[in-house]
């Protein structure tokens, strides 16, 4: 049989997503997953669906979802995007505004989808090396770029820098899109959302994959000025003209409205990691000072790879990256208290061995 179309297929590497185990009896703190369920309020809302309209198309504009994201954010509603998780959106971005001559900049340490889409559609790009700190360069930032993005607080380093500091990078790059990506924001960083009023070029993005509990359902919001969310519009419409489904709809709507159940649980998890980092600090780790729902890691003596491959053994996941910078380093979610209690026990355990 021929293969001759091997050489007009596109040749790419793909995104790597965390391990995901099918045993039930597990401690799962690898994907930064939510240890909570959704708001109440979704469930109910999920009982109440009248399945007989799944007949019929969703609504493509979203209507009351993007009214209640317009709401939440105090933005117009021609100001807010909405994808299947912010991965879609994050890809839907790079095709609508990253397509000039000169290469886009993001961080040689960060979510590594960027680095896939930027090979998936063959935009120049340049990886901005992070200082020793592992913080993003502001002043690496201020110089002829095609666009730029980054993670706030980035991944997998879990640091943040503050609102001033990403609209210094605005200042000195008013001609390019800058997108700034929060996934984490809502676990103790400074949102940039306030910003898009007075940078036209600035997109947000969140995902409600993590402080709101939905993973499993996908929803991705973009943030921005009326013309650049009109031109994702146009690119996501030449697209999918239909991509949150209706039940996506109406659970996320109800998710978003409940604010005091969000505020509770992104608290405990807050919580938690501080409990943690202090406790891993105590065992001699070297803990970053994380704004997001995982802590990043590394012990000088105790080799990460070594340590995630024991943990494994005793059906506790973590993440550990083969690359370059931090193959000595783990990233730990945060699970509930009585998980990461198990987690520290079998650190601990680790430990007494070496």
């Amino acid at each position: 049989m021929s293969e001759g179309w091997k050489s007009h297929s596109r040749k790419v590497t793909p995104y790597v997503p965390g391990e995901q185990p099918k045993s039930q009896n597990l401690i799962k703190l690898n994907t930064n997953e939510n240890p909570y369920p959704p708001s109440p309020k979704v469930e109910a809302c999920l009982r109440n669906i009248d399945v007989s309209r799944l007949r019929l198309y969703p609504d493509p504009q979203a209507t009351e979802l993007t009214a209640a994201l317009s709401n939440y954010y105090g933005v117009e509603c021609e100001q807010v995007f909405v994808g299947n998780g912010s991965d879609e959106v994050l890809a839907l971005a790079f095709l609508a505004f990253f397509n000039g001559d000169k290469e886009i900049l993001f961080p040689n340490i960060t979510y590594s989808f960027y680095d896939v889409y930027a090979e998936l559609y063959d935009i120049k790009h340049r990886k901005v090396p992070l200082n020793e700190q592992f913080e993003i360069d502001i002043n690496a930032y201020k110089v002829e770029n095609g666009g730029i993005i980054f993670s706030n607080p980035n991944a997998p380093t879990s640091i943040a820098i503050s609102v001033e500091q990403i609209e210094d990078i605005l200042k000195a790059n008013r001609d390019v899109v800058v997108i700034v990506d929060e996934a984490y924001v809502d676990f103790g960083a400074e949102s940039a959302v306030d910003l898009i009023h007075q940078y036209h070029n600035l997109l947000v993005i969140h995902t409600y994959s993590k402080s709101r509990a939905l993973a499993g359902l996908r929803l991705g919001v973009a943030i921005g000025s009326k013309e650049l969310i009109a031109h994702l519009e146009a690119v996501k419409n030449s697209f999918n003209s239909y991509p949150i489904d209706m039940i996506a709809q109406e659970l996320a709507t109800v998710a978003i409205q409940d604010v005091e159940y969000f505020k509770r649980i992104t608290s405990k998890v807050i919580q938690t990691r501080t409990y943690v980092m202090t406790e891993l600090r105590k065992l001699g780790f070297t803990v970053a000072d994380s704004k997001t729902n995982f802590v990043f890691v590394t012990h000088p003596t105790l080799l990460a790879k070594d340590l995630f491959e024991f943990l494994k053994t005793y059906q506790i996941y973590v993440r550990y990256f083969d690359k370059p910078f931090i193959d000595n380093h783990l990233r730990i979610s945060i699970g509930t208290d009585e998980e990461m209690d198990q987690l520290l026990k079998h650190i601990r355990m680790y430990m007494t061995r070496q």
